[in-house]
């Protein structure tokens, strides 16, 4: 190394300071003092790059991590300049090939001394998993108790980002605690499985909004008694019972209550709270209704005459429904079944309803405990105060829907029901005690019956209360070593040493020796072997993963959660490192259903479809998508489900840019202008030749993902498709103005993005995000196809309009009206770096599919972070290549790849 070369600071650095330095060869420093330094220096330092005083001391990593960038720079051509004096080829390459040499020899010596990963935790996902199989509880729902992951590769799976502070530690002790309580409560309740029909005339939450009140006077946010296909005025307002019960067996069967509008996802107005979840666990549910038709012209009935309160009759409102003229139904209107319990609300179901009255069994599902359930009719609108009305309503009425029951089927046991229970504490006796007595208190579910003494009298109401409970043990410590043994050998994910054991044990008698009772004191130890490195650390060494290692990589990888037992065994048999063993484990994982928490998490991150609802619909602009829950919901199973579709089919990955097949519902469907696909399930659908979807650039998801709600960007979705399709990163932005879109549609964003570009410290990262960016500019916020841009008109009401341009109203999905203009036009096209052009996202996608090797090398690094835990490095390079080569005959396919990154170094060394 020629020190004279360097500046007065760098000669100090490098020459004295760091003996232990790797030293570059002379010609790599021949090359960039010759053609990088007249501008890289510490004057001009032109892309914030000063080589001049670059240290060559490749440990440290800022200065590692810049050489790379000159490394893939120069042998990309983007460097040097084309208008500056460049090298012949020859030269170029020997400089690459000195250049890379040193890095890869000095980034494998670090990796042997340390391993690639660092030591992590847990991540809030892995953790809630491992509770929900460690416990037998899949119902748990804890990771929103944690603080947010921190990211590093943009996941969250690397030890760097995932800290661990006395928040963290409380939180795991909370959680701890929580999930045992709800594996004991499965075992104090022993609820009978039974099947129960649960009238819609038996909820509260139904026949009160029959009439009006003065928080709800509107008749679309009422509700309405049917016997059959006929009306009920009478019992809607009171003068007949509301249901005839044991009576008339007959026409009880015949009772239903419709309604015309959707539930607000927080609150849930048509909920069945008549029951409640009596226990946590699985159960089989089933509706019976279908559709009605409402005519127009419904009067606020505040009385029965329909007078208001100074008695003036009230004339009919042709927006409004007719509750007293219905008749049978002229659509199917799907349904969406979500649990209720507070604010957690999920997704649980879905079907169709018809004019003809039909039963539709939704499957099982998991309840937690108090937990209802609620259809909603996810076409019709959620209304907002104050001025309101129904989109759906024509001049000759409205869909309604009626539901006549619910019937529910639980709670479903097999032998797993009560393993979280033995896991605990065997076959020791759960008993109650006095509730100021020692134990712990469990959430009970309690009931009883409604003594209101109204219309609604004998009522089931359920709600959680607190039940004290103790564990009776003949020999406390004896049980307390015994349990623990075996729950530790459970709960750790390798052999437990003596000593460990020990601690735990003495946790427990000392709790025991200050008066707790026995369930307290097993409590203080399994929380403390919940929240122990044991638990919630890795145990990873440098060099070849031993078996346990293994397991628990390839199961966080493929099922993001801990081995079973099946793993496990192979683990402590040493035939998991077995090549062949390896592959059919691989294949056992990914077919299992808990493959599916591998693509969901995977998903979230990679596509940050966990971002989903960051951002909300402009109620100015795109009101008409504002509240869609049901598109919303659609467009993320679109995206799950193509990605499922690709694993499973060891589909090429070219599909994630282009394919002739997409998921879809009829809600989606309609959203994308795909004729044919009718209900509310998601299914496999071929579309047409010319269709510009197929692929995740142009899923809904990510076109709502890479946009703020109001505007699109094609710098956003530019940097996101470089960044996640190609793998290309794209460095922060220098310290200049952000191009803020004009929401009056007078200037074109790509107007704006033009005179950025002028600024050459913009330039060279804008040439390579804004193509992909400009091809994706013919969709909306919400991923609808748009030839024009949507523009807010700023004319006050009553003036006359400045523009002549076409103006679109309608009715949002909160009922407000809305108006836009049609503004200047859309304009696609575009010019790849390498001089390429494209007229539309068609020919864009076209182009970017016949290139699988850098979708495939992308797709591999992606999952290589996510399955190991750790960046990709610059000598990981060779391996990824290796990988490659070797699914390259296998089309590049989905599940060719995974198996490829399980059999390579990379996933079996640390």
């Amino acid at each position: 190394m020629n020190c004279l070369r360097l500046t007065p600071l760098a000669f100090a650095l490098v020459c004295f300071v760091s003996p232990a330095r790797a030293a570059l060869p002379t010609a790599i420093l021949d090359y960039t003092d010759k053609y990088c330094s007249g501008c890289h220096n510490d004057e001009d330092k032109k892309g914030r790059l000063d080589l001049t005083s670059l240290t060559l001391d490749l440990t440290a990593q800022s200065d590692f991590a810049t050489w790379i960038k000159v490394h893939d720079r120069i042998g990309a051509g983007e460097m040097p300049p084309k208008e500056k004096k460049r090298p012949d080829a020859a030269e170029t390459a020997a400089f690459i090939s000195a250049l890379r040499g040193t890095l890869v020899t000095e980034d494998r010596a670090l990796i042997a001394s340390e391993g690639r990963s660092t030591q992590r935790r847990l991540n809030g996902y892995e953790y809630e998993n491992a509770l929900r199989d460690l416990l037998s509880a899949p119902w748990l729902q804890i990771r929103g108790q944690f603080p947010d992951d921190g990211e590093s590769s943009r996941f969250n799976k690397i030890g760097d980002a995932l800290d661990v502070s006395h928040v963290h530690m409380a939180r795991y002790m909370a959680a701890a605690d929580y999930a045992m309580r709800q594996a004991l409560s499965v075992q104090f309740e022993q609820v009978a499985t039974t099947t129960t029909r649960h009238y819609a005339r038996d909820q509260r939450t139904l026949t009160s909004k029959f009439t009006p009140n003065p928080f709800n006077s509107s008749p679309d946010r009422m509700t309405y008694p049917l016997l059959g296909r006929e009306p009920q005025q009478a019992v809607r307002f009171g003068t007949e019972p509301l249901t005839v019960g044991d009576k008339d067996p007959q026409a009880r069967e015949l009772e239903a209550v419709g309604w015309v509008s959707s539930n607000y996802v927080t609150g849930f107005t048509y909920r069945w709270d008549g029951f409640r979840a009596p226990v946590a666990g699985r159960y089989r549910i089933r509706f019976n209704g279908y559709t009605m038709w409402t005519a127009p012209g419904g009067v606020t009935k505040s009385f029965a005459n329909g007078t208001d309160k100074v008695g003036k009759l009230r004339p009919p409102n042709l927006r409004t429904p007719d509750y007293d003229k219905i008749s049978p139904g002229r659509t199917e209107e799907p349904i969406i079944v979500y649990t209720r319990n507070g604010m957690l609300n999920r997704r649980v179901g879905e079907f169709d309803l018809t004019p003809e009255p039909t039963t539709h069994d939704i499957g099982e599902v998991w309840l937690l405990a108090n937990e209802t359930l609620v259809p909603d009719a996810s076409r019709f609108y959620r209304s907002r105060p104050s001025d309101f009305r129904n989109p759906l309503m024509t001049a000759e009425g409205a869909p309604s829907v009626a539901f006549r029951w619910m019937e529910v089927e639980g709670p479903l046991t097999d032998e797993t029901t009560h393993a979280g229970y033995r896991l605990l504490f065997g076959e020791l006796p759960l008993q109650k005690v006095a509730s100021d007595g020692l134990g712990i208190t469990l959430p009970t579910v309690a009931r009883g019956d409604r003594r209101d003494g109204g219309r609604n009298a004998g009522q089931r109401v359920e709600a959680l209360e607190q039940t004290r409970v103790d564990v009776v043990s003949a020999d406390p410590h004896r049980d307390a070593e015994r349990l623990l043994r075996t729950f530790m050998a459970r709960a750790y994910r390798r052999p437990v040493a003596e000593a460990d054991v020990q601690r735990f044990v003495g946790l427990v008698d000392d709790r025991l020796k200050v008066g707790s009772s026995f369930i307290e004191a097993m409590f203080s130890g399994y929380t403390a072997v919940l929240a122990s490195p044991g638990f919630v650390f890795l145990d990873e060494k440098p060099g070849h993963l031993d078996g346990y290692a293994l397991a628990t990589r390839l199961s966080l990888f493929l099922w993001n959660s801990p081995p079973d037992a099946a793993l496990r065994a192979l683990a402590a048999s040493g035939e998991l490192n077995k090549a062949g063993v390896l592959r059919a484990e691989t294949e056992r994982l990914l077919t299992d259903p808990k493959s599916r928490r591998f693509r969901e998490a995977f998903l979230d991150y990679w596509i940050d479809l966990r971002k989903i609802d960051d951002s909300t619909p402009s109620t100015t602009l795109y009101n008409d998508y504002y509240l869609d829950d049901s598109l919303t919901e659609a467009a993320v199973a679109e995206t799950q489900l193509t990605f499922e579709e690709m694993v499973r089919a060891d589909s090429p990955v070219r599909g994630i840019v282009d394919a002739d097949f997409t998921y879809l519902n009829e809600r989606l469907a309609t959203h994308y202008g795909i004729p044919g696909v009718k209900g509310a399930a998601m299914r496999r659908v071929a579309l047409p030749p010319e269709s510009p979807r197929g692929g995740f650039m142009t899923q809904a998801s990510v076109l709502k993902i890479t946009a703020n709600g109001t505007t699109t960007s094609p710098v956003l979705r530019g940097k996101w498709i470089v960044e996640r399709i190609l793998g290309v990163d794209i460095p922060p932005p220098p310290p200049v103005a952000a191009v803020e879109p004009d929401i009056r549609g007078a200037v074109t964003i790509r107007q704006q993005l033009e005179q950025h570009r002028a600024d050459t410290s913009c330039a060279s990262c804008h040439s390579k995000m804004d193509p992909p960016g400009f091809a994706l500019e013919s969709f909306d916020v919400m991923g609808g196809w748009r030839d024009r841009y949507r523009g807010a008109d700023e004319a006050k009401p009553g003036e006359e309009r400045g523009n002549k341009k076409p103006v679109e109203i309608g009715i949002g999905k909160n009922g407000h009206p809305y108006e836009f203009y049609l503004a200047l036009p859309v304009d696609a096209a575009g010019e790849l770096p390498d001089g390429r052009p494209f007229k539309d996202v068609r020919e864009f996608k076209a182009m970017l599919r016949r290139e699988d090797g850098p979708l495939a090398r992308n797709l591999t690094r992606q999952l290589l972070v996510y399955a190991t835990g750790a960046p990709v490095r610059f000598s990981d390079r060779e391996q990824i290549e290796q990988i490659l080569a070797g699914v390259k005959t296998h089309d590049y396919g989905v599940r060719s790849l995974i198996h490829g990154i399980v059999q390579s170094d990379l996933f079996q060394r640390k």
